[in-house]
């Protein structure tokens, strides 16, 4: 069933039930209605009845009144005195069966509603009288007039659910023009295809904010596909030339014989490749599960100056000619200053890749890190002189496989900003470069430290292990 034969069933179906509520009560109203004005009219006539036999002085002095049977159909009227003597009948063609439990229900209720067949009938006692009335009549007018009642809420009821068919339907089919229109231009929209835009009208309605919102998806989506596709081309030609290189010489020294020395020169050329290899799988690797890290939630507090100081001594040993300065712009004021919450490894990682871009883009191999701590901001910049990026480079520096104009100096892939950005951006931290003066390079990455002293505040009780002491 489609979504407009749906709304349309559903509307009329809610409109049938209010119809159906309505009509029963207006018909169960009138059916209580007649059936009181029924016995009001027998109570009338036996009240008449009972004061005409007060008033005569002779029993037999009691006369039928003819607008009594006019106006109640086969109408029967019984005075009886106790223990079972009838005084007055009206309608003698006609008994009611009156029995004895009958009367003794009479009496211990003094009025009594009961029916008899057809017969709607009313019984009384009068005590100063000592007698019994009973009056009894078929209420064919008002049953009448309640059948037809019946058949005239059946046809209307019948004529509403019919026209709030036909007008839900024409109404449902009316309102989803818009969305019909809004589907067949989602229809020409596919992988290959993202520039069809959904017409997004005034924007006041809430398809026109789906449509909005659909074209903004569409440009995320895009965008995605965009930085995948040039991921996967980029990827697929760094990982083709180490490849390629390392067949070509594997040949060449398989064509030809080689001395031990050239063996070896041929091996270590092969060792560089493949570290290379190793180093651009793994980059690729650490971009492709970065959305499957766990993070956050789990992490713990770090000491970003003790994480510094083993980044430090991983890139000496790296690079024997690299030389590392670390100084703080300020003194931290109390502990707190230096911790934040995060991921030591992706940390590490991300200060070992600025180190190490720092070094290969220098003209004299020098980096100098500086610490500026805030009660707010812990800022840690990577300064280092060399080839500063032109604005073009600027732009595009994050965009993965991306290398600038100064790339040249230096091997690599164009992974590691990109890498750097992502692990910051996981510790709600900004990455910035900035030139500094003539031929000073300058990346600062600056963490928000007020999260953390949220977290000091809760944890207050729980005592610091002993490698988080400041030295």
């Amino acid at each position: 069933m489609s979504l407009k034969l749906r709304f349309a069933v559903l509307i009329t179906c809610l409109v049938a039930a209010i119809l159906l509520t309505s009509f029963i009560s207006i018909f169960l109203l009138f059916k209580s209605y007649r059936v009181d004005d029924h016995y009001a009219r027998l109570k009338n006539r036996t009240e008449i009845l009972t004061s005409e036999y007060k008033n005569i002085a002779n029993e037999n002095e009691i006369t039928k009144n003819k607008s009594f049977t006019a106006s109640l159909h086969m109408l029967q009227m019984i005075l009886i005195k106790p223990p079972h003597k009838v005084i007055f009948t009206e309608n003698d063609s006609i008994g009611l069966n009156i029995t004895d439990e009958l009367l003794s229900e009479i009496k211990r209720r003094k009025e009594l509603r009961f029916t008899q067949g057809e017969y709607e009938c009313i019984g009384m006692y009068n005590e100063n009288l000592q007698i019994f009335s009973i009056c009894g009549a078929i209420d064919s007018t008002g049953l009448k007039k309640l059948n037809r009642l019946f058949y005239i809420l059946l046809v209307v009821f019948g004529g509403g659910v019919l026209i709030s068919a036909l007008l839900s339907f024409l109404m449902v089919q009316q309102t989803f023009k818009p969305l019909i229109r809004l589907k067949r231009q989602m229809q020409l929209t596919t992988s290959t295809n993202m520039a069809t835009k959904v017409d997004e009208g005034k924007g006041k309605d809430e398809l026109e904010q789906i449509a909005i919102n659909f074209n903004a998806m569409l440009d995320r989506l895009n965008q995605g596909f965009e930085v995948q596709k040039s991921f996967v081309q980029h990827a697929s030609h760094e990982l083709r030339t180490p490849l390629a290189t390392m067949l070509s010489q594997t040949e060449a020294a398989l064509n030809r014989e080689l001395t031990p020395k050239e063996y070896k020169q041929t091996l270590q050329s092969l060792q560089e490749e493949q570290i290379e290899l190793i180093e651009l799988t793994n980059s690729l690797l650490v971009l492709s599960q970065f959305e499957n890290v766990n993070y956050r939630s789990n992490w713990l507090p770090q000491r970003v100056d003790e994480i510094l100081y083993e980044s430090i001594t991983e890139c000496n040993r790296l690079f024997s000619d690299i030389d590392i300065e670390l100084t703080f712009e300020n003194t931290p004021s109390q502990e707190s200053e230096l911790i934040i919450r995060g991921n030591e490894v992706l940390l590490k990682s991300a200060f070992r890749n600025l180190i190490k871009n720092a070094y290969l883009y220098s003209a004299d191999k020098k980096v100098k890190i500086v610490i500026n701590t805030s009660k707010d901001i812990l800022a840690i910049s990577f300064i280092n002189r060399g080839d500063t990026l032109t604005r073009a480079d600027i732009e595009k520096m994050y965009i993965p496989f991306y290398r600038g104009g100064n790339a040249v100096v230096a091997k690599g892939f164009g992974l590691g900003l990109s890498i750097i950005k992502k692990i910051a951006e996981m510790h709600d931290a900004q990455l910035e470069y900035s030139i500094n003066g003539i031929d000073i390079n300058k990346f600062a990455i600056s963490f928000q430290l007020k999260p953390m002293a949220n977290y000091y505040e809760q944890h207050r009780n729980i005592s610091m292990p002993a490698d988080f002491l400041y030295n």
